[in-house]
């Protein structure tokens, strides 16, 4: 195939027509392009989301690396065009192009799209209609890019099943490097079989997930009975891959530096990945297990090359929790010591109220500025905190804060969900309590009353691979009405209230993402009804319509014998099917049941990184286990070398 030309020339004239033009332009400092003819493998990688947020996205960032690296192998990347570009792409015939080379998309051997919620599922649709690349995976020929989908919402890919023609759950760096080995063989024996031979051969190692090779059969209920493969050699189940050693994988380390203004002005290093609190919510903490810590020296090495690499000011320790690493007190103060003079500042995205301590915020403060704390308690009540297991107690989260307070921070954000299982308004309301007591323990250690807390709320949405995959989610009504009497509570409150600044989502856009998230095929006749509709960017709150999602439901589902409420509001049994159960996340699902009776007793379950083993069965099927410090090692600082 000729080299894919760049659409730069057609796509130059229309920026001056649109708002930052500057976020389609490409060539960031550390970006790569390769020659077109190099490659025998192309990937078009997308964050289906705008620039701003895309850019700093740790994934695709990662992923465009690892595959440059290969000889042989290209990766470019592609983000989703605002509304007023899209029009005047249509309106000129400009295709989705990528922004290292401005190729258009449709030109790669794979379009991987990265997905960290399922409000970009519209987003997919835009680029691959741009792109010239038939909706559906069945009107697809060998001449289209293989699409695939990964990231955190892949665990559950089935809304989107009509639309992908593959996913890869779980970490992508080595599984990414495996199927550009078979796709190279399939290309170089020319292409025998076509797209159903490459897909199958992706099939057949067990690690990727090929919708199309499954047919799902549906009970007269709407529930369904089973899901089938219907080619022999398929798996029946398909497992998630997992890096064990994450010092092999440095990645990034040459972050990409963005021409525009994103979300994150910083360099970031991923710590640890996994986590074993077990917070029943949490998805991202559930289907990352087990725990595995990047050791103190190729944290320390990553920073240092990514610093040099990128002229950055900050660095973000990013990980679940992250100052549950073994050896964080050490990091921080290492890396504190070692850039006093260069004042580069250091952040955690967010901190265990039970992990916090004043030395660790100290150090993570000294050179940069001492912005706000967030902690999050989660549940406004004791029992709530038992119910999702997270344990922490209104003391707990008092005395820290009163650390903080006392040592001069004059801001706390707290952050809670409405609408768990079990909850009740009064469970709630008593999130206004807790705000009230830490203005009052602020006033009192610091002697100040400037003394602010910010209580932000998010609806509770019920998701896969989780101990509350079973659960009723909350309606919409419920939730906004739940949430009036919490804001009157707040604002009525001569004393405190002023202090208290309360910042909440609406239902409504949790009803959506719970769709998404627990739906089975039948919901890709929705998402697909909305993007018809003009349905886009729905994770942003001014292009987002509950309104049209809904009308969309109504006028797909029906037909299908379901509707939201069944997908949404409905709990399910332990015999239910759920669309996901043949995606092998390693969690085993009655350890999942049993700990969603564990919570509507209101038992709590330990961490296993520091108890013996409950059996979630992770280590034992994926063959993986815990990795954790301490290595006893310091961060020495680098020897200047002149």
């Amino acid at each position: 195939m000729s080299a894919a030309e760049s659409v730069f020339p057609q796509l130059e004239a229309l920026l001056p027509h649109v708002q930052k033009p500057i976020q389609y332009v490409g060539g960031e400092l550390n970006s790569t392009v390769k020659p077109w003819e190099s490659a025998d493998v192309r990937w078009a990688l997308m964050y289906p989301d705008a620039y701003e947020v895309g850019l700093p996205n740790q994934g695709v960032m990662i992923l465009y690396e690892v595959l440059n690296e290969r000889e042989g192998v290209l990766a470019e990347r592609t983000y989703s065009v605002w509304p007023d570009l899209e029009e005047l792409m249509r309106e000129h015939k400009v295709p989705q192009f990528t922004v290292d080379s401005h190729r258009p998309v449709g030109a790669f051997d794979v379009f991987g799209l990265s997905f960290s919620t399922e409000l970009g599922y519209t987003n997919m649709l835009t680029a691959l209609e741009l792109a010239g690349i038939p909706l559906e995976s069945k009107d697809r020929t060998v001449d289209h890019p293989i699409v695939l989908a990964g990231g955190h919402a892949a665990f559950n890919p089935e809304p989107i099943a009509d639309f992908i023609d593959a996913a890869i759950i779980g970490d992508g760096e080595q599984a990414v490097l495996d199927m550009t080995e078979i796709i190279r063989a399939w290309k170089a024996e020319g292409r025998p079989g076509g797209r159903e031979e490459v897909l199958f051969r992706l099939a057949r190692t067990g690690s990727v997930y090929i919708p199309a090779f499954y047919d799902v059969e549906y009970l007269p209920d709407g529930r369904i009975g089973r899901v089938v493969p219907n080619k022999s050699g398929v798996p029946w189940r398909v497992s998630k891959h997992t890096v064990m050693d994450l010092d092999e994988w440095p990645y990034p380390k040459q972050p990409l530096v963005p021409l525009a203004e994103t979300v994150h002005e910083r360099m970031s290093v991923e710590i640890f990945r996994g986590c074993t609190r077990g917070c029943r919510f949490c998805q991202a903490g559930m289907i990352t297990r087990p725990v595995r810590e990047r050791s103190i020296t190729g944290i320390g090495e990553m920073v240092e090359k990514g610093l040099k690499a990128t002229g950055f000011e900050e660095v973000g320790l990013l990980s679940l929790s992250s100052a549950d690493h073994t050896e964080i007190g050490d990091i921080a103060k290492g890396l504190a010591d070692r850039y006093t003079e260069d004042k580069v500042g250091l952040s955690l995205p967010s901190t265990r109220v039970d992990a916090f301590n004043v030395d660790l915020a100290n150090e993570l403060t000294r050179n940069g500025r001492r912005s706000g704390l967030t902690f999050a308690p989660e549940g406004g009540s004791e029992r709530m905190r038992k119910v999702i297991n997270k344990m922490v107690s209104e003391e707990d989260l008092i005395r820290t804060v009163s650390t903080a307070y006392g040592n001069g921070w004059r801001q706390v954000k707290l952050y809670f969900m409405c609408g768990l299982p079990t909850e009740t308004d009064e469970d709630v309301l008593q999130i206004a309590d807790m705000a009230m007591n830490v203005i009052a323990e602020g006033r009192k250690v610091s002697g100040q009353n400037d003394i602010r807390c910010t209580v932000s709320i998010g609806g509770f949405v019920p998701k896969p691979h989780t101990p509350f995959q079973w659960a009723p989610q909350l309606s919409a009504e419920e939730t906004d009405e739940r949430l009036r009497k919490l804001r009157d509570k707040i604002r009525g409150d001569k004393k405190y209230g002023r202090s208290i600044g309360f910042r909440y989502h609406d239902g409504k856009p949790g009803i959506v993402e719970g769709l998404l998230s627990r739906g089975d095929r039948r919901i890709g006749a929705v998402i697909r009804a909305v993007y018809e509709d003009g349905g886009r960017f729905d994770g942003w709150r001014e292009h987002f319509s509950y309104d049209r999602w809904m009308a969309c439901a109504e006028k797909t589902l029906p037909e299908m014998g379901v509707d939201v409420a069944w997908y949404t509001t409905r709990e399910r049994t332990y015999e239910e099917v759920l669309p996901w159960d043949h995606l092998d996340s390693g969690l085993d699902k009655d350890w999942l049941w049993e700990d969603w009776q564990d919570s509507l007793d209101e038992t709590e379950v330990e961490d296993c990184r520091w108890t013996p083993c409950f059996d979630c069965g992770v280590c034992p099927q994926m063959d993986t286990q815990i990795q954790i410090g301490p290595t006893g090692k310091k961060l020495l600082p680098l020897s200047v070398v002149k």
